[in-house]
């Protein structure tokens, strides 16, 4: 290329680039991409300006290398997905399961007496050693121990209770969730 087109290139660059970069943002969404791609046109459009005979069309020509090297990057992307004959489940995490979860932790806690709870809430929850949660409530760590203990196989227990009486009434048994109730009481 001679020196007068290649100092004819510049000048097209520098007057006409954001005008470039528009229409590159429209092809792509993120604005990165949009430069690396007016870049890759410009850089292709430069090999090939001396062949530009009509000088006032040349933003259609970048424009239509902007498409074509778009659409190239398109199609070698790689592909995350692998076909399959049947479909995986789909799961999405809305953290209602996480919400249920801790209405239902909060829920049993109430079985427990104030101590238990205390212990419970400090040891696990909380995350403290047994000393520090025996030196918070003013009791000794084997007290701390024992009553972790307990209070542990009463929360078993009364998950336990719950998951047999879910299933009763998934099953249509609510007469067995009644009287278990009744037993409890």
């Amino acid at each position: 290329m001679a020196q007068g087109e290649v100092l004819e290139f510049e000048e097209y660059v520098r007057t006409r680039q954001d005008a470039l970069l528009r229409s590159a943002r429209r092809l792509v969404p993120d604005p990165v991409d949009a430069q690396d791609l007016l870049q890759t046109a410009l850089a292709r459009t430069y090999g090939r300006w001396d062949g530009i005979a009509d000088k006032t069309l040349a933003d259609a020509y970048l424009r239509r290398v902007m498409i074509n090297t778009r659409t190239e990057w398109w199609r070698a992307r790689k592909l995350e997905e692998v076909p399959t004959e049947q479909l995986p489940d789909a799961r999405v995490e809305d953290g209602s399961e996480q919400r249920a979860d801790r209405a239902l932790l909060m829920d049993v806690l109430k079985v427990l007496a104030p101590k238990q709870r205390s212990v419970v809430v400090l040891r696990h929850w909380e995350q403290m050693s047994t000393e520090e949660t025996a030196a918070a409530l003013g009791m000794s760590a084997g007290t701390v121990k024992s009553t972790l203990h307990r209070a542990l196989a009463r929360l078993r227990q009364e998950l336990e209770s719950r998951e047999l009486d879910f299933r009763a009434l998934e099953h249509g048994n609510a007469g067995e969730v009644k009287g278990r109730e009744r037993c409890a009481a």
